[in-house]
């Protein structure tokens, strides 16, 4: 009789970004694009894991570009980013309860008639009955990435570990896209990350999983399996922890990963 798989981490947060809920080079959101998200989750939360979920809004709208060509306010454009991730949570609320997983969705900015206002114990105690925790509204202030959110909220809820799902399976020393000899790095340092400036998530979002030794692994979120694979401690993508120099050799200075994220805010 086989034994069951056994978890490496038993309290995770997903951070993920907004595209992985829209059609490849389209806006808005995708029915069947939320439920494949919701499935790889569903794997994860059968093994008994804790999930909680931190939730971008990109394929909607970015913040600090909408204010380029129009008269909006930054601020103003950040907040409606904000609002944008509101809208993602409770669209994948609503397919993973489909699929049976029990999920509450909690809020930064306080919209009371769709979602509960962030509470910190409230959420740990979410997720302690097994429910699946999406986190919206960034931090609930402008200038403010959701991946900082994301190790904010990994940060106060205690997890385990931080998942960083992109479009490619790690960080490399190069664009893969548009690089053929760019290689996978399968170790990073925290310090490797912010010295050299690696675009893989915000140096805030990294100093503070660094400050709560909190590991970092970025996956590709579009392979079949690959999260729970990653939950139960296989080799994928690239971990970011304390440990020794990565494996693989240096990154340059231009190392990134698909998630890289540019100038100004995302959400």
């Amino acid at each position: 009789m086989l034994c069951p798989a056994e978890p490496r981490y038993r309290r995770v947060l997903l951070k993920i970004s907004g595209e992985a809920f829209c059609v490849p080079g389209r806006g808005g959101v995708d029915g069947g694009e939320l439920r494949r998200v919701a499935e790889e989750v569903k794997l994860v939360v059968d093994l008994g894991v804790q999930l909680a979920v931190v939730v971008g809004g990109g394929n909607i709208i970015r913040g600090h570009t909408i204010v380029r060509d129009s008269l909006i306010e930054e601020t103003t454009g950040h907040y409606m980013g904000m609002l944008a991730t509101v809208l993602n949570a409770v669209a994948f609320q609503d397919t993973l309860e489909a699929l049976g997983v029990p999920t509450r969705v909690q809020s930064a900015i306080s919209i009371d008639r769709v979602c509960e206002r962030f509470i910190r114990r409230r959420a740990i105690r979410h997720l302690e009955k097994g429910r699946v925790v999406i986190f919206a509204g960034g931090t609930g202030n402008p200038y403010v990435t959701t991946d900082t959110g994301g190790a904010l909220r990994a940060t106060e809820v205690r997890a385990d570990v931080l998942l960083k799902a992109t479009k490619v399976d790690g960080v490399y020393t190069a664009d893969p896209v548009t690089d053929p000899a760019a290689r996978r790095i399968e170790h990073l340092t925290y310090n490797e990350v912010i010295d050299r400036r690696l675009a893989v998530m915000d140096v805030s979002a990294v100093d503070l999983c660094q400050r709560g030794r909190i590991p970092i692994i970025v996956f590709d979120l579009k392979r079949p399996g690959n999260m729970r694979a990653v939950v139960l401690g296989e080799k994928v993508g690239t971990i970011i922890d304390a440990g020794a120099a990565a494996e693989g050799g240096a990154a340059a200075p231009g190392g990134r990963s698909a998630s890289a994220a540019g100038p100004g805010v995302r959400r």
